[in-house]
């Protein structure tokens, strides 16, 4: 079974539909507009642009601060893109971002293309060594 299956599949969901509606061809800011509108409407909680920490992966400390599109029901970071191919870049900074930060699912969703473009990446938080260390410092 999937880590947050239900969740992530409404995501889907409202990415569909976004990108249905409105096509490509647009700025990055309408895509974020429109999916808020359409997470509201789904009944999805979510952040808009929120400040994460991004952690040492050696020590757990906070050495950054990222602002991802959305968190999502507080477990699912989404960054949007507008471009005509999706980068390999933009989806090994998602990976980066999961590992450095609490959460563990990615989603990142391209609008630049005829039919949106989705991508999915899971990074466990018992994977991540540095949240061990930040614990037992806290303790």
């Amino acid at each position: 079974m999937l880590l947050e299956q239900d969740l992530t599949y409404r995501i889907r969901g409202v990415i569909i539909a976004v990108s249905s509606r409105y096509g490509p061809g647009h700025k990055e800011r309408v895509y974020q507009g429109a999916c808020a509108e359409a997470l509201r409407s789904a009944r999805v909680s979510f952040v808009a642009q929120p400040k994460i920490d991004i952690c040492s992966l050696d020590t757990g400390k906070k050495i950054a601060v990222h602002v991802p599109d959305f968190v999502i029901a507080d477990c699912v970071v989404l960054e949007l893109k507008a471009v005509p191919q999706l980068a390999m870049s933009a989806i090994i900074q998602l990976e980066m971002y999961l590992r450095a930060t609490v959460y563990e699912i990615g989603i990142l969703a391209n609008f630049g293309t005829a039919r949106a473009e989705i991508v999915r990446r899971l990074y466990t938080n018992d994977r991540k060594p540095w949240m061990s260390v930040a614990t037992e410092r806290s303790r």
